[in-house]
């Protein structure tokens, strides 16, 4: 939680996040992730001051507890002085305890949004679904919050002005713009009509440029005119007709031949990441096998 001090901007865990949405994927398969549809509602997390402190904090733990599809868990809530947000103790359950950092005390509007991280843990744990080190797991935790409904409270939470700022969660606010934009490309939703925060809204608009360049590489047909210009000279060095690319230039697509095979490219899948390998052969229609995206190729 950043308290007053500096806020990482940019995409610095851009990778981690767009393995945590493949691996999300894999675990959950695509009519699991469809059953995520609906994001938490505003009002279903709404937190007024004149409410009582523990039982509106259990209120929304049962909210997310509901939201994540865990009717059998049971979330104990409790507040302590701690360097960070939040923290809940993974046990087999169905009892699990979650310590909210003391400042929720006088900022309950932002309680939804640590539970929603917190919950995400309780969620992945039982799926038996991690990542090797700390870091990234809570990156997979922050992904996996956001692109199953609840995260968008998370961006909400970030606040920053020339004097002080807040932000929860191990994401960047524009990574966590990108994963709300991901999500809202796949079910047609617009999160940004709930941010009371004007930074969250920003950092969303930065997300969501990003989110729909991702469909817009080539080999896919939506690929803008430059970048059809690069990747039909990658293809002819491919094919042994133009001379290699510029040294150090990267590119989200690899070509590749097997033994006297055709020539085939393969390339991240726009919604879920999951590589895709096509032959070169023109004009391709290419479905996902992960989240069952039909994409258009010129290849």
């Amino acid at each position: 939680m950043a308290n007053g001090g500096p806020v990482e901007h940019g995409y610095p865990h851009l990778r981690t996040v767009r393995e945590s949405v493949t691996a999300l994927y894999r675990r959950l398969s695509y009519d699991t992730v469809r059953t995520f549809s609906a994001s938490v509602a505003p009002a279903d997390v709404a937190f007024a001051d004149v409410d009582d402190l523990h039982l509106g904090a259990q209120r929304v733990a049962r909210e997310m507890v509901a939201h994540y599809r865990l009717p059998d868990a049971r979330l104990i809530v409790g507040f302590r002085e701690m360097t960070h947000a939040a923290n809940v103790e993974l046990t087999a359950g169905p009892e699990y305890f979650v310590e909210l950092n003391d400042r929720f005390r006088d900022h309950r509007r932002d309680i939804g949004a640590a539970l929603a991280h917190e919950v995400a843990h309780v969620y992945l744990h039982r799926l038996g679904l991690s990542f090797p080190s700390t870091r990234e797991n809570e990156i997979l935790t922050d992904t996996a919050a956001a692109y199953l409904g609840a995260g968008w409270l998370l961006l909400d939470a970030f606040r920053e002005d020339r004097d002080s700022s807040q932000k929860l969660g191990y994401l960047t606010p524009e990574e966590f713009g990108y994963v709300l934009a991901k999500r809202a490309l796949l079910f047609g939703e617009d999160p940004s009509v709930w941010f009371t925060s004007p930074q969250a809204y920003t950092a969303y608009r930065e997300g969501l440029a990003l989110a729909r360049r991702d469909a817009e590489q080539p080999p896919l047909r939506a690929a803008g005119w430059a970048g059809r210009r690069r990747y039909a000279r990658d293809r002819r060095h491919a094919q042994g007709d133009a001379e290699a690319p510029e040294a150090g230039r990267e590119t989200v697509y690899r070509f590749s031949a097997d033994d006297h095979g055709p020539l085939r490219v393969s390339f991240p899948c726009p919604t879920c990441h999951q590589r895709i390998r096509v032959p070169v052969a023109g004009r391709v229609r290419a479905r996902c096998g992960l989240c069952r995206s039909v994409l258009e190729c010129d290849t």
